[in-house]
This record gives structure tokens, sequence and C-alpha cells, in this order.
């Protein structure tokens, strides 16, 4: 008779529920009226169908840990005799960003809660809050320049640009530009006038950009059409008013840009505005002979030629631009 068999699996899947609650104390000096031994219960939260409390003690939980905060995790509600709540648990101080300091953080607990004890917690182990490093902000003083500038608070000085009247204070200008500064301390006719400042050959949102550099030590924000025109601008201004820090910046941005149809007009800036590292930048572009070939072909690079005989000298002595180029121009 053929033989018959059965095959049967069963599995037992265990999970565990996780949770956090924080606890901000405001105001941690006055909790510090609180004698040793007693202290004050968070907002009860749930986690694994149970109710839990955070209890602090700001002078510690007894006479031994007079000296230290003491934390403990309180479950709440009603226990059989002899019914235990099993849970895992740590302590975490919080930075500002929302994370752990690794220093003030405590090792994971798994501890059982039954009707005694219903409380667990860390007493020696916490550390006075006193002690804990105080972490300091970053500057904000750009954000307070930059609401004096919008603000036109005792402005004292104007500009007219492009038909457009801007304010300023002369003391942010001198300090950040020394065009400026030698400008407003010179017996000119500009530095003692009450009437705006007239500056012709710059477009009023090119100087609207930088005074909001000037006062802010960042570019507004551009939309990226606008960006690589922007920045050219920038670059002449920042050359003209002295400004090392925002030339750098426009150099590094119009060095990401450069391609075949814009390394002559830009490697045209970088000469006439002594950018070395931004002519560097373009010069390494057209060593690669692809580049070159194409560059050569474009109408930036016949302007080039006419504007800046000199960088086409240098391209010639580096053995950069072949030699036909050369005959090509002397038949020119």
């Amino acid at each position: 008779m053929p033989t018959s068999s059965s095959v049967s699996a069963s599995s037992i899947v265990a999970g565990t529920l996780c949770g956090y609650h924080t606890l901000k104390i405001v105001g941690y000096s006055h909790t510090k009226d609180v004698p040793n031994g007693k202290w004050i219960d968070s907002c009860p939260f749930r986690v694994g169908g149970r109710t839990w409390h955070v209890r602090y003690y700001p002078n510690g939980e007894d006479s031994k840990n007079i000296d230290c905060i003491s934390f403990f995790l309180k479950l709440d509600g009603t226990l059989a005799e002899g019914e235990t709540v099993k849970a895992g648990f740590k302590f975490s101080l919080l930075d500002q960003d929302g994370e752990p300091v690794p220093s003030y953080t405590t090792s994971a607990e798994t501890r059982d809660f039954s009707v005694h004890p219903k409380t667990w917690g860390f007493n020696s182990q916490c550390r006075a809050l006193e002690n804990t490093p105080i972490v300091v902000p970053p500057s904000d003083m750009h954000r307070d320049f930059g609401d004096l500038l919008s603000s036109k608070a005792i402005v004292d000085v104007e500009f007219l640009v492009g038909g457009e009247t801007f304010s300023a204070h002369r003391s942010v200008l001198a300090a950040r530009s020394p065009v400026f500064r030698a400008e407003f301390l010179s017996p000119m006719k500009e530095s003692t006038a009450t009437g705006p400042i007239r500056i012709d050959d710059m477009e009023a949102q090119v100087f609207k950009a930088l005074l909001t550099f000037m006062y802010t030590d960042a570019l507004p924000d551009m939309d990226q059409q606008e960006e690589y025109a922007m920045t050219q601008h920038l670059l002449i201004a920042a050359d003209r008013y002295g400004l090392d820090r925002l030339k750098l910046i426009c150099e590094d941005k119009l060095s990401s840009g450069i391609g075949t149809s814009s390394v002559a007009a830009i490697l045209a800036l970088a000469d006439q505005h002594n950018c070395s590292e931004l002519k560097e930048a373009c010069l390494a572009f057209l060593r690669e002979p692809t580049n070159l070939d194409e560059a050569i072909e474009s109408q930036g690079f016949e302007l080039l030629t006419k504007t800046s005989p000199g960088v086409i000298k240098e391209l010639l002595k580096s053995q950069v631009i072949p030699s036909s180029l050369g005959k090509r121009k002397s038949r020119a």
C-alpha cells in the first residue's frame, strides 16, 4: 500500500514596539528650587499600549545624588501582584538640532516594571546640567545687517543707479570697501554732497546685489538664466570697489561655467580684471585640443583677439594655440 506523509510548519513572530518622548525643560534654574528627592512629572505618553511618565529630579533622587539631576521612567496604571512589563530605555540630552549628545547619553537598559518598582532611571550616572556644554548658535550678524539695509533706518547716503535710488550707511560701506572708505573720507564733492551719488556705468540690479553682499556677505538668489551675466557684472563691480571675497566668489562661479562658447568671454574678463585663477582655468580648458578647435571657431574668440591681444600672445608662447592660427591672424 502506498504510504502518505504530511508536512506542516508554524512560526512565532515576536515584535517590539518603539517610541520616544521629548521632555523640554524651560527655565531650568527655577526648577532647582525643588528640594532633593522631589520630582516633576512630564506629560503622560503611550508606548506599547501602556502609559508612561518621565520623572525629573532637579536636585537628585536621594541624598547621595544631591549634586546631580535624575531622570526616571515611570510606568502608570494598575498592575496585578506578580505582573511585570519588560521595557528597554535610555536617556539622551539633545543638542540644538535635536541630536543626542554622546557624552550625555546613557546606555540602553532593559528592566522589568512591576508593582515594586514601577520606576527605573539614573542617579549617579547623570551629570549636573550646569556642566553641560553650552551650544553656541552660528552668527546671525549678516541677518541683522540685512535688516538694517532693508529697513533704511538711520541711512546717511544715497546712490542714483540706473534711474533707481538706493539708501545705505556710510560707515558700513567704508568698513567693507577701501574705495568707499577713501571716497567718504576724502574732500571730494561726492563725499560731502547732500544729494545722491550718481553711478552711471552700472545697472541698478547689479548695484542692488552689490549692496546686499556688502551688508550680508552673501549674494541674493538669482535665476539660473540671469546668473551668468550677473556674475560677470558683479566681478567687475567687485574689482572696482576692492571686494576681494566677492571677486573670488564670482571667479569660482564663472569657472564652473566655462565652455567652448563662453571661454573666450570669460578669459577676456579674467585678463582685464587680473583674475589669475579664473584665467588659468580658461587656459587649462583650452589645452584640450577638442575644446580649442571649437572655441577658435566661436565669435567670442574673434573678439578676444581684438580686445585682449596680450592673451593671444600668451597662448602662442605656451603653444596652446597652433602656429597656423598665428599665420591666419597675420593674413588678417
